[in-house]
């Protein structure tokens, strides 16, 4: 990470040494990104954020549906008799679950009190897999109705008890997809391939570094077979799960009656699958990327590629002034970068100069362009980029920048991805053998500042769900047993058996 030797007045403050968790929260402020909500634990996402959300919404979709995936949606309401059916979902979401009881308010002493029981509790939906279920047992019913292959993007409710805006929220955004299909084989094909296009887009489209992997069995997901992952790591150097893919088998087509007539006219259940992303995207991406100046967003994923500022020294000179940055911005959003228009703004706010300059700094737009009237009189402009220094620039014609700034943003992008991979691989640790060592690692030496420590390890594992227990006493975790195995033998860092099995180790968010 970039360390400033001096901290210019409106960078954020405190900086990342200092307090990394406050830099965080300060960062999401700063870019008027997002702020919590009256509702405890939930949270406001503001335009610019949401912009963000949307540009991943936009760029996963259409991934999604090129793997013939279709859009539906389902219910937010589940009712309680649904979870029962699976004993293994519920118990891994029961602590987490908010349950609607009443359906009417009635006054009382100036009060408004429920009423009305329901029935039947409703679960607020924290995943769907029940849910859909139920529809899909209706869906399907021969061979030919599969594979089944449903995504839906929503909200979802988890009662998390301590909150932090985008990473763990009582209610966030995600896209769910869930399929059907008619074979162990190809479900678990399926689910190897939505991991698979997590990562090429968080890679791509992110600029962030991911490791894929399997869960092992302590982190799989509640009445999964098979749970896969993609890791990543943000610059307090812990793990941030940034997607999962499951393969369930039979264990909810079974408790939800998805049953088919086989082409060998038996009747068989279907084997299913689940997999998702959520807005926790957004605070990775933060994480990974911004500095002590503010956010700094990867061109594919913000909302502008580029902001034009006006500079205006007298009043005299703002008609010739702005009217060249019309023009200006009029030329740019003609331009292609990463299959569509760029999307330019023109900030023509009454703000003073340095006060403008620093807000889209602290936004994390890429492209800052300022143009006066000295400009004007060379056809050129003065270019800032987010990827450098904030006082770094170049001057170069009208002609030039429409030439080269789709150029830029690509390397501004690459420069990202690049900063992601070399501090994952700055701070993984392939040579840490015993259970003391790694218990050391990751117990902070400075007492003062116990966020900053640590990193990813490697090692060897040949443990069991007990045994991986074990690793709480200092707040780790097995991130993944990564795809990409190493293939040497070695002696299990907990338990000292000999194995092959490559884990991947971390402090998590």
């Amino acid at each position: 990470m970039r360390v400033m030797n001096k901290k210019p007045e409106n960078a954020i403050s405190p900086t990342r040494e200092e307090d990394y968790p406050e830099w965080y929260q300060q960062v999401i402020k700063a870019a008027d990104f997002a702020e919590t909500s009256a509702v405890r634990g939930c949270m406001v996402i503001k335009p610019w954020g949401y912009g963000i959300w949307e540009r991943i919404q936009q760029q996963l979709d259409r991934r999604i549906k090129d793997t013939g995936h279709q859009n539906a949606y389902f219910p937010l309401f589940i009712p309680l008799s649904f979870f029962e059916k699976e004993a293994a979902h519920i118990e891994g979401f029961a602590k987490e679950c908010a349950v609607v009881t009443h359906h009417r308010l009635e006054e009382k002493g100036g009060k408004l009190v429920p009423a009305a029981e329901l029935e039947e509790p409703l679960v607020v939906r924290p995943t769907s897999e029940t849910i859909i279920g139920a529809s899909f047992s209706k869906w399907v019913q021969s061979y030919r109705d599969l594979p089944l292959l449903i995504n839906q993007w929503a909200n979802v409710v988890r009662w998390e008890m301590r909150t932090r805006l985008f990473l763990r929220t009582a209610e966030f955004l995600w896209q769910e997809g869930h399929t059907a299909h008619a074979s162990a084989e190809e479900a678990l094909q399926e689910t190897r391939k939505m991991s698979a296009v997590y990562k090429e887009f968080v890679e791509s489209v992110l600029a962030t570094s991911v490791i894929e992997g399997e869960k092992t069995e302590g982190e799989r997901f509640p009445g999964a077979l098979n749970s896969f992952t993609i890791e990543s790591m943000v610059q307090d150097r812990k793990a941030i799960q940034a997607g999962t893919s499951h393969y369930l088998g039979q264990n909810f087509s079974k408790a939800s009656d998805i049953k088919f007539v086989a082409e060998s006219g038996d009747i068989q259940h279907a084997y299913t699958t689940s997999w998702g992303v959520s807005t926790r995207l957004v605070g990775a991406l933060i994480m990974t990327h911004s500095d002590d100046d503010g956010l700094r967003l990867p061109p594919k994923v913000a909302p502008s590629q580029a902001v034009i500022l006006p500079v205006i020294p007298k009043p005299e000179a703002s008609g010739a002034v702005l009217e060249f940055c019309a023009k200006l911005k009029t030329m740019l959003s003609e331009l292609q970068f990463n299959g569509e228009k760029l999307s330019v703004i023109l900030d023509k706010s009454d703000m003073r100069g340095g006060e403008k300059n620093w807000l889209w700094i602290k936004k994390g737009i890429p492209i800052r362009i300022e143009a006066g009237p000295r400009d004007i009189e060379k056809s050129s402009i003065v270019l800032y980029r987010r990827d450098r220094a904030h006082k770094d620039k170049t001057v170069m014609t009208v002609n030039e920048l429409c030439n080269k700034l789709p150029a830029i943003l690509d390397e501004i992008q690459n420069n990202m991805l690049r900063g992601s991979e070399d501090f994952m691989k700055e701070h993984t640790r392939n040579d840490i053998k015993t259970f003391q060592e790694l218990k050391e690692f990751y117990t902070p030496k400075n007492k003062e500042k116990p966020e900053i420590h640590g990193g990813f390890v490697v090692a060897k594992w040949a443990g069991s769900k007990e045994e991986e227990k074990k690793l709480s006493d200092f707040k780790v975790t097995i991130r993944c047993l990564p795809l990409q195995q190493s293939g040497t033998s070695g002696k299990c860092i907990v338990t000292g058996k000999e194995t092959t099995i490559d884990a991947l180790f971390a402090k998590t968010y």
